[in-house]
C-alpha cells in the first residue's frame, strides 16, 4: 500500500507537470545536451551577447529575427557526444516538449538554446547535490574499513 499523501485539488496537475519535468531530465544524452546550451548561454552571456543591447526575453531583436548568440547547432551536439541524429533528434524532441529548449532553424542547419536561464540554475544545483551525496558515500564506504573483520570467507 502507498503511504504517500493523496494529492487533490488543483495542485495535482501542477505536481503532474513537475514529475513529468524530472521524467523528461531523466536520461544522460539529455543532461549532456542540457549542459552544452548552458555552457553556451553561460560563454554567450560573459561575452555580453544576448543579454540586453536589442534584444527581448526570447531572443529576438527589433527587426524580428532571433539573435543566434549562444545558440548552438545541432552537429556541434551530434559532434560533442558521438551521437547519430535521429537518436539526438529524439532527446530534442523530449526537452521541447518540456519546453526546457527551444530551436530555430537557419538554412539547413537547426540551432538549440536553453528556453529559460533557470534550467541552467538547475543543472548546477544537480551538480552540487551530487557532489555532495558522493562524498558522503564515500565516506561512508571508508568507514566501512572500520568495521570487524568477519569469520569465513568475506571480509
Amino acid at each position: 500500500m502507498d503511504d504517500s499523501p493523496a494529492i487533490a485539488g488543483p495542485q495535482r496537475p501542477l505536481y503532474e507537470v513537475k514529475a513529468n519535468l524530472f521524467k523528461g531530465l531523466s536520461h544522460p544524452v539529455r543532461i549532456r545536451t542540457l549542459e552544452i546550451l548552458s555552457a553556451a548561454a553561460h560563454e554567450a552571456q560573459a561575452e555580453g551577447g544576448s543579454a540586453g543591447s536589442g534584444t527581448d526575453e526570447s531572443g529576438t531583436d527589433e527587426s524580428g529575427s532571433t539573435d543566434l548568440v549562444g545558440w548552438v547547432p545541432v552537429s556541434v551536439m551530434m559532434d560533442d557526444m558521438q551521437l547519430e541524429a535521429s537518436h539526438l533528434s529524439q532527446h530534442l524532441a523530449v526537452l521541447r516538449r518540456h519546453h526546457l529548449v527551444r530551436s530555430e532553424r537557419r538554412g539547413s542547419q537547426v540551432f538549440y538554446a536553453l528556453a529559460y536561464p533557470q534550467v541552467a540554475d538547475l543543472l548546477a544545483v544537480a551538480r552540487t547535490l551530487l557532489r555532495q551525496i558522493l562524498e558522503t558515500t564515500h565516506e561512508q564506504l571508508l568507514d566501512t574499513a572500520t568495521l570487524p573483520r568477519l569469520p569465513g570467507p568475506i571480509s
